[in-house]
């Protein structure tokens, strides 16, 4: 059953990945989080393994959907390396931060972050493309790839959710164009932060078969399903308008942030 379930996340988060540019980390920790707890597994220990196993699994997953986009686009590229390249240095410090900081508190922050990026979503949803309010040259590259790249590390989350936000309302990005820089972006940050979770893990009686907090068993059955959903899920994205993007977006990350809080079953 546990396998079974792991196969499960793979095909929901990986789909999810490709079609919104988000990585899948905001399905993925919480949906390992529950599948842990459920086999009794110790809260802590799950906690961390599900947020640096859920960086791991990114690092393919990311790259299938980055790939497909880039097919259409190759102009997403060297936007998300250079906001990626910043990003390593976040998620890396985030993680360290993750290590250290009670089990409840990082559930409630990852609950009411994930809501308020639905709301944010939500209100935006029938503006049109933003005018970009500032440059994106190298300052405003580090500021924001750094930033990000903390929360990735800190959530186990590629950074996507966040991103997508930035590159859309503040950069001007276009919301098709967002999802692919957001993918790249997520393959170079997640690997800061799986560095960060095997170094603090590492010598900690974790999970059978894993290196520091990343599950080699829970990365090996999710990958092998969220990396050909990713790239299904690229496909899809390019056939949907942008504001159905928003509102699939939105929906699934109340539902997970009020599961996270515990107000829902």
């Amino acid at each position: 059953m546990y396998i079974i379930g792991l196969a499960l996340i793979g095909i929901i988060a990986g789909f999810a990945s490709g079609l919104l540019g988000v990585g899948g980390g905001f399905l993925i920790v919480p949906l390992q989080l529950f599948l842990m707890e459920s086999m009794d597994i110790d809260p802590r220990v799950s906690m961390l393994v599900a947020l640096g196993t859920s960086l791991a699994i990114m690092i393919p997953t990311s790259i299938s959907g980055a790939y497909r986009h880039s097919k259409s686009n190759s102009n997403m590229v060297k936007p998300g390396i250079k906001l990626g390249i910043f990003g390593i240095i976040g998620s890396f410090i985030g993680g360290q931060l993750a290590s250290v900081l009670p089990t409840d508190i990082l559930q409630i922050v990852f609950g009411i972050f994930l809501i308020f990026i639905a709301i944010y979503n939500f209100v935006t949803i029938n503006k049109p493309d933003s005018k970009a309010l500032v440059k994106f040259n190298l300052v405003n590259t580090a500021i924001f790839g750094i930033l990000i790249g903390l929360l990735s590390g800190l959530l186990g989350i590629g950074g996507g959710v966040v991103l997508i936000v930035v590159l859309t309302a503040i950069l001007g990005f276009a919301m098709v164009d967002a999802v692919g820089i957001s993918l790249v972006y997520i393959c170079l940050t997640a690997i800061g932060g799986v560095i960060s979770y095997i170094y603090s893990g590492w010598g900690v009686n974790t999970l059978p078969y894993s290196i520091g907090y990343i599950s080699i068993i829970n990365l090996f059955f999710i990958a092998v399903f969220s990396v050909p959903l990713a790239y299904f899920g690229a496909n899809v994205s390019h056939k949907l308008p942008a504001k159905r993007l928003k509102q699939i977006f939105s929906i699934i990350l109340v539902y997970i942030g009020l599961k996270m809080l515990g107000i829902l079953p």
